[in-house]
Protein backbone atom coordinates (compact mmCIF):
# COMPACT_ATOMS: atom_id res chain seq x y z
CA UNK A 1 0.00 0.00 0.00
CA UNK A 2 2.89 2.26 0.96
CA UNK A 3 3.94 2.18 -2.80
CA UNK A 4 0.74 2.46 -4.68
CA UNK A 5 0.63 5.88 -4.74
CA UNK A 6 4.12 5.94 -6.26
CA UNK A 7 3.69 3.87 -8.60
CA UNK A 8 0.31 5.04 -9.41
CA UNK A 9 2.38 8.93 -9.88
CA UNK A 10 5.53 7.28 -12.08
CA UNK A 11 2.58 5.40 -14.61
CA UNK A 12 1.05 9.16 -15.26
CA UNK A 13 4.56 10.44 -15.59
CA UNK A 14 5.28 8.09 -18.02
CA UNK A 15 2.08 8.40 -20.06
CA UNK A 16 2.41 11.77 -20.64
CA UNK A 17 4.02 14.12 -22.44
CA UNK A 18 6.31 16.70 -20.71
CA UNK A 19 4.30 19.85 -21.76
CA UNK A 20 1.23 18.48 -19.67
CA UNK A 21 1.62 19.56 -15.69
CA UNK A 22 0.06 17.16 -13.65
CA UNK A 23 -2.08 18.47 -10.86
CA UNK A 24 -2.11 15.74 -8.01
CA UNK A 25 -6.08 16.50 -6.37
CA UNK A 26 -5.90 15.50 -2.77
CA UNK A 27 -8.77 17.18 -1.56
CA UNK A 28 -10.69 15.02 1.27
CA UNK A 29 -7.48 12.93 1.68
CA UNK A 30 -5.33 12.42 4.93
CA UNK A 31 -1.87 14.38 4.77
CA UNK A 32 -0.41 10.60 5.37
CA UNK A 33 -1.26 10.04 1.57
CA UNK A 34 -0.09 13.24 0.39
CA UNK A 35 3.26 13.24 2.18
CA UNK A 36 3.28 9.54 0.35
CA UNK A 37 3.05 11.32 -3.08
CA UNK A 38 5.40 14.56 -2.08
CA UNK A 39 8.36 11.82 -1.31
CA UNK A 40 7.63 10.51 -4.91
CA UNK A 41 8.12 13.88 -6.36
CA UNK A 42 5.34 15.54 -7.14
CA UNK A 43 4.95 19.54 -6.02
CA UNK A 44 1.43 20.50 -6.94
CA UNK A 45 -1.52 19.58 -5.41
CA UNK A 46 -5.36 20.39 -5.89
CA UNK A 47 -7.67 21.35 -3.29
CA UNK A 48 -11.36 21.99 -3.79
CA UNK A 49 -11.93 23.47 -0.03
CA UNK A 50 -9.87 26.61 1.53
CA UNK A 51 -10.43 25.80 4.99
CA UNK A 52 -8.99 22.44 4.03
CA UNK A 53 -6.08 23.56 1.71
CA UNK A 54 -5.16 25.65 4.70
CA UNK A 55 -5.05 23.15 7.38
CA UNK A 56 -2.81 21.05 5.23
CA UNK A 57 -0.71 23.98 4.09
CA UNK A 58 0.29 24.19 7.72
CA UNK A 59 1.30 20.24 8.48
CA UNK A 60 2.98 19.70 4.75
CA UNK A 61 6.25 20.93 3.07
CA UNK A 62 6.17 24.72 2.45
CA UNK A 63 7.59 23.99 -1.09
CA UNK A 64 3.99 22.36 -2.02
CA UNK A 65 2.78 24.62 -4.68
CA UNK A 66 -1.29 24.67 -3.76
CA UNK A 67 -4.13 24.63 -6.33
CA UNK A 68 -7.28 25.63 -5.50
CA UNK A 69 -9.70 23.83 -8.43
CA UNK A 70 -13.20 24.40 -6.61
CA UNK A 71 -15.30 26.57 -6.45
CA UNK A 72 -14.33 30.38 -4.72
CA UNK A 73 -16.21 31.76 -1.69
CA UNK A 74 -15.45 35.41 -1.87
CA UNK A 75 -15.30 35.52 1.66
CA UNK A 76 -13.08 32.78 2.20
CA UNK A 77 -10.46 34.08 -0.02
CA UNK A 78 -8.13 36.23 2.72
CA UNK A 79 -7.36 32.61 3.77
CA UNK A 80 -5.59 31.11 1.34
CA UNK A 81 -4.39 34.56 -0.39
CA UNK A 82 -0.61 34.29 2.13
CA UNK A 83 0.22 30.88 0.40
CA UNK A 84 -1.94 29.89 -2.68
CA UNK A 85 -0.08 28.79 -5.68
CA UNK A 86 -2.85 29.09 -8.80
CA UNK A 87 -6.51 29.42 -8.38
CA UNK A 88 -8.46 28.00 -11.18
CA UNK A 89 -11.97 28.82 -10.56
CA UNK A 90 -11.94 32.05 -11.60
CA UNK A 91 -15.56 32.03 -12.67
CA UNK A 92 -16.64 35.48 -12.75
CA UNK A 93 -15.31 39.18 -12.69
CA UNK A 94 -15.91 39.93 -9.20
CA UNK A 95 -14.23 37.04 -8.06
CA UNK A 96 -10.71 38.47 -9.95
CA UNK A 97 -11.70 41.55 -7.80
CA UNK A 98 -11.68 39.45 -4.67
CA UNK A 99 -8.56 37.45 -5.02
CA UNK A 100 -6.75 41.08 -6.43
CA UNK A 101 -8.05 42.86 -3.42
CA UNK A 102 -6.79 39.50 -1.06
CA UNK A 103 -3.41 39.08 -2.66
CA UNK A 104 -2.98 43.09 -2.82
CA UNK A 105 -3.09 42.72 1.34
CA UNK A 106 -0.30 40.00 1.72
CA UNK A 107 1.64 41.58 -0.77
CA UNK A 108 1.52 38.51 -3.47
CA UNK A 109 0.69 38.41 -7.39
CA UNK A 110 -1.21 35.17 -7.43
CA UNK A 111 -1.54 33.31 -10.85
CA UNK A 112 -5.28 32.41 -11.80
CA UNK A 113 -7.15 30.62 -14.32
CA UNK A 114 -10.27 32.26 -15.66
CA UNK A 115 -12.94 29.11 -16.02
CA UNK A 116 -14.82 29.18 -19.32
CA UNK A 117 -18.15 27.16 -18.30
CA UNK A 118 -18.41 24.22 -21.41
CA UNK A 119 -20.44 21.46 -19.93
CA UNK A 120 -23.77 21.10 -20.39
CA UNK A 121 -24.83 20.70 -16.75
CA UNK A 122 -25.96 24.37 -15.14
CA UNK A 123 -24.76 23.36 -11.58
CA UNK A 124 -21.12 23.94 -12.79
CA UNK A 125 -19.75 27.36 -12.92
CA UNK A 126 -18.03 29.41 -15.24
CA UNK A 127 -17.91 32.42 -17.76
CA UNK A 128 -19.79 31.57 -21.08
CA UNK A 129 -17.32 32.35 -23.81
CA UNK A 130 -18.66 35.94 -24.87
CA UNK A 131 -18.46 36.56 -21.26
CA UNK A 132 -15.51 35.65 -21.35
CA UNK A 133 -14.03 37.45 -24.71
CA UNK A 134 -15.41 40.59 -23.13
CA UNK A 135 -13.10 40.03 -19.84
CA UNK A 136 -10.17 38.99 -22.14
CA UNK A 137 -10.48 42.10 -24.37
CA UNK A 138 -9.52 44.28 -21.12
CA UNK A 139 -5.79 45.35 -19.99
CA UNK A 140 -6.20 42.51 -17.30
CA UNK A 141 -2.78 42.81 -15.85
CA UNK A 142 -3.26 46.49 -15.22
CA UNK A 143 -6.93 45.88 -13.60
CA UNK A 144 -5.73 43.57 -11.77
CA UNK A 145 -2.09 43.80 -10.83
CA UNK A 146 -1.94 41.43 -8.28
CA UNK A 147 -3.17 38.27 -10.49
CA UNK A 148 -1.26 36.63 -12.89
CA UNK A 149 -3.86 35.74 -15.03
CA UNK A 150 -2.06 32.20 -16.94
CA UNK A 151 -4.78 31.09 -18.86
CA UNK A 152 -7.95 29.11 -18.93
CA UNK A 153 -9.48 26.97 -16.77
CA UNK A 154 -12.80 24.20 -17.98
CA UNK A 155 -14.69 21.06 -16.58
CA UNK A 156 -16.43 19.09 -19.09
CA UNK A 157 -19.50 17.38 -18.86
CA UNK A 158 -20.04 14.32 -16.44
CA UNK A 159 -20.38 11.96 -19.16
CA UNK A 160 -18.91 8.36 -20.63
CA UNK A 161 -19.64 9.73 -23.99
CA UNK A 162 -16.13 10.40 -25.46
CA UNK A 163 -17.07 12.22 -28.32
CA UNK A 164 -18.92 15.10 -26.81
CA UNK A 165 -15.73 15.35 -23.94
CA UNK A 166 -13.76 15.95 -27.57
CA UNK A 167 -16.22 18.33 -28.65
CA UNK A 168 -15.99 20.11 -25.55
CA UNK A 169 -12.42 20.06 -24.68
CA UNK A 170 -11.80 21.00 -28.51
CA UNK A 171 -14.06 24.05 -28.73
CA UNK A 172 -12.43 25.55 -25.59
CA UNK A 173 -8.75 24.83 -27.15
CA UNK A 174 -9.99 26.59 -30.21
CA UNK A 175 -10.94 29.33 -27.75
CA UNK A 176 -7.77 29.35 -25.43
CA UNK A 177 -5.40 29.62 -28.93
CA UNK A 178 -6.99 32.06 -30.61
CA UNK A 179 -6.52 34.33 -27.03
CA UNK A 180 -3.21 33.20 -26.81
CA UNK A 181 -2.22 34.61 -30.60
CA UNK A 182 -3.85 38.36 -29.71
CA UNK A 183 -0.78 38.04 -27.52
CA UNK A 184 -2.68 40.36 -24.71
CA UNK A 185 -1.74 38.58 -21.83
CA UNK A 186 2.03 37.75 -21.18
CA UNK A 187 2.06 35.05 -19.24
CA UNK A 188 -0.87 33.26 -21.41
CA UNK A 189 0.17 29.45 -21.24
CA UNK A 190 -2.17 27.27 -19.37
CA UNK A 191 -5.11 25.07 -20.62
CA UNK A 192 -6.05 23.19 -17.76
CA UNK A 193 -8.62 20.74 -18.54
CA UNK A 194 -9.10 16.99 -18.08
CA UNK A 195 -9.48 14.94 -14.73
CA UNK A 196 -8.91 10.89 -13.60
CA UNK A 197 -11.95 10.37 -16.04
CA UNK A 198 -10.88 11.74 -19.22
CA UNK A 199 -7.57 13.19 -18.89
CA UNK A 200 -6.18 11.40 -21.65
CA UNK A 201 -8.85 12.59 -23.98
CA UNK A 202 -7.73 16.36 -22.94
CA UNK A 203 -4.60 15.83 -23.68
CA UNK A 204 -5.09 14.98 -27.59
CA UNK A 205 -6.71 17.67 -27.61
CA UNK A 206 -4.56 20.58 -26.35
CA UNK A 207 -4.31 20.53 -22.36
CA UNK A 208 -1.48 21.52 -20.49
CA UNK A 209 -2.92 20.84 -16.61
CA UNK A 210 -4.49 17.84 -15.85
CA UNK A 211 -6.11 17.94 -12.78
CA UNK A 212 -6.18 14.22 -11.53
CA UNK A 213 -7.15 12.69 -8.22
CA UNK A 214 -8.59 9.13 -8.50
CA UNK A 215 -5.86 7.78 -10.43
CA UNK A 216 -3.62 9.00 -7.74
CA UNK A 217 -4.86 8.35 -4.86
CA UNK A 218 -7.57 5.74 -5.39
CA UNK A 219 -11.64 6.36 -4.60
CA UNK A 220 -12.18 8.88 -2.52
CA UNK A 221 -12.64 9.55 0.82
Amino acid sequence: MSTEVADNLKRLWEEMPPSVQLIAVSKTKPVTDIMKAYEAGQRDFGENRIQEMAEKHEQLPKDIRWHMIGHVQGNKIKYMAPFVHMVHGMDKPKRFMELNNEAAKVNRVIDGLLQVHIATEETKFGFSYAEAKDFLSQDIAGIYPNIRLRGLMGMATFTYDPDQLRKEFRTLYRFYSHERQLNRHPHFDILSIGMSGDFKIAIEEGSTMVRVGQAIFGVRN
